[in-house]
């Protein structure tokens, strides 16, 4: 398992959504060429995937594909070989995948993600966990903070301890980042998102495994992600 493992060495990159959420900043830029620390979410979200190893991206655009592909190129400023899927933005990632995987991907397993997030996750421990139990897929899981203070009290009503923001330990939360085997392709809709349809049937089937991760993590959504996210990256970058 060891050896199939240091083989995984390409990841299907979902960067064509429109980020609605994030307008005005998105009326005429993909969410994904949004800048944090002077480069585009997803220049941060390739040198992660460098560091981790990985040689292969496949992109999967939509929204203002033009941008996202006219700065990437075919990657080689950035050290990865990177090719393209031009799929549509009501297709959902349903679609995203399944043409990025059957148009480029020909390995057995690899790594699949949303593509807004930034985090410090190592990729060859989650395709570890995905091997040692050969799920279809398996998916990146965390604890988010609170967005509370936590407090204890006593019989008196006096405060015995307060935590700021802590983990929620009764929340688990996909972060949007997977291991496929290629076999998922025949579980992939025409069109719609596979947090609706293909990730509930393969639960049920119990093919779908959840790998715990405890690091940094953030989804970058809202003005607010952006934020955190510059915050983290001015921590983890120094």
């Amino acid at each position: 398992m060891g050896l199939l493992i240091n083989r995984i060495d390409s990841a299907v990159v979902l960067a064509g959504g429109p980020g609605t959420r994030l307008k005005p900043l998105t009326n005429n830029l993909p969410k994904s060429m949004i800048k944090i620390r002077g480069k585009p979410l997803l220049e941060w979200i390739i040198k992660w995937l460098g560091e981790n190893e990985i040689k292969n991206v496949v992109l999967g655009v939509a929204y203002e594909k033009d941008k996202v592909m006219e700065y990437f190129g075919d990657g080689s400023k950035f050290g990865i070989k990177i090719k393209y899927s031009v799929h549509t933005v009501e297709g959902g990632t349903g679609e995203g995948f399944r043409l990025a995987i059957g148009r480029h991907i020909d390995q057995e397993v690899f790594y699949a993600m949303n593509g807004d997030q930034i985090t410090d996750l190592r990729l060859k421990d989650l395709g570890d966990f995905h091997a040692s139990h050969n799920p279809l897929a398996t998916i990146a899981v965390t604890s988010p903070p609170c967005p509370y203070g936590n407090v204890k009290t006593n019989k008196e009503h006096d405060i015995v301890d307060f935590t700021e923001k802590p983990p929620c330990p009764r929340m688990v939360c996909s972060t949007g980042i997977y291991v496929f085997n290629r076999d998922i392709l025949s579980h992939l809709p025409v069109a719609g998102d596979i947090e609706k349809t293909t990730f509930p049937e393969l639960a049920k089937s119990r093919q779908l495994k959840a790998y715990q991760f405890s690091g940094f993590f953030v989804t970058v959504n809202t003005s607010k992600d952006l934020c955190e996210a510059e915050h983290e990256l001015m921590r983890i970058r120094k």
